[in-house]
């Protein structure tokens, strides 16, 4: 006598072991063709800024490896959330890119609330390059070291510049003001390039400025650096020391750049995206525009681009907190 609940139920089990089967193929064929239409990146900010340059540098190496079109989509507006909402959104298929930078780990804690997660809606890539600050003074400060910068600073209360509250360069200072325990007043502008100009007329006497904005003076005699910001010193500027190993073991605060992909983007396509960017950052002709920028590249994996995101959400909500900064 045939047991008709148990062939139902081997024909069952034998149909779904078939699509099981036939999705895996599907997979693999899919991966196995990615990329087969033009790739968009969406840049969060206007057109001529540092994520700009980074973009429109690596794109034509990344198009001829890949045979496809990268379509450059700059999305300005709102400290780069609006860009990020709408990769956060996107298809999970590898086909929209954002161009992300350091502003988005702080503006977890800026914003009080968001349409986006830093964490949960996005698949890290790889990290392009990354930029110290410069710790520079007016001539007038007398100090050529951090140290002697911190003695002036507890004689007499200096002005920092910053090119906008809430912006990385403003929260370096923050964070210099709590490890050396000194008191400067902010003073924030729209934009290094007022900024520097002020700081050249001494009326602030302190900036943790970009290197393309800073080193031209600082080389023309016209502004003094002290320091750079990153954990190691910067291949562009090796002779200057960091703030680490100026007193202050630790420091570190970046202005990086990397591609993220919305989250559950295919693992496959994600190891391809990221293997050759690495590979297109890491050309001569690159890293010489990238250089010129003040900006060492990095291409490091997506699983250690994804551990540092986190590690610099958490350190920026410290200093936010700490420090009371806010966007005005």
């Amino acid at each position: 006598m045939i047991d008709l609940k148990a062939a139902a139920r081997r024909i069952r089990n034998t149909a779904l072991a078939a699509m099981f089967v036939t999705g895996l193929f599907e997979v693999a064929a899919n991966a196995a063709s990615f990329p087969e239409k033009p790739i968009r990146v969406i840049v969060p900010f206007p057109p001529g800024g540092g994520a700009d340059l980074v973009t429109r540098s690596t794109a034509p190496k990344l198009s001829q490896a890949l045979g496809q079109t990268f379509v450059i989509d700059n999305r300005g507006g709102a400290n780069s959330n609006i860009g990020a909402d709408l990769v956060a959104k996107a298809p999970a298929d590898g086909y929209t890119l954002l161009t992300a930078t350091a502003n988005l780990a702080m503006n977890a804690s800026l914003y009080p609330k968001l349409p986006y997660d830093l964490v949960r809606d996005f698949a890290p890539v790889t990290m392009l390059a990354v930029s110290a600050f410069v710790m520079t003074t007016h001539p007038s400060v007398g100090a050529s070291t951090v140290g002697e910068f911190i003695t002036a600073a507890k004689m007499k209360r200096l002005n920092y510049a910053s090119n906008g509250s809430g912006s990385p360069a403003h929260l370096a200072a923050e964070m210099f003001k709590t490890v050396a325990k000194v008191d400067m007043v902010h003073v924030p502008y729209k934009g290094s390039g007022p900024a520097v100009t002020d700081l050249m007329g001494n009326q602030v006497q302190v900036m943790f400025g970009s290197m393309a904005s800073t080193l031209p003076f600082v080389k023309a005699g016209r502004l003094k650096a002290l320091a750079v910001t990153t954990a190691k010193r910067s291949a562009v500027a090796p002779e200057l020391p960091t703030i680490a190993e100026s007193g202050f073991p630790g420091f570190e605060i970046t202005t990086w750049y990397g591609f993220l992909a919305p989250a559950h983007t295919p693992a496959a396509a994600i190891q391809l995206l990221a293997g050759e960017t690495i590979k297109a950052v890491n050309a001569p002709e690159v890293k010489t525009i990238f250089s010129a920028q003040g900006l060492d590249v990095v291409g490091n994996s997506p699983q250690e681009f994804s551990a540092l995101i986190k590690k610099d959400i958490a350190k920026y909500a410290e200093v936010i907190k700490a420090s009371g900064a806010r966007l005005e």
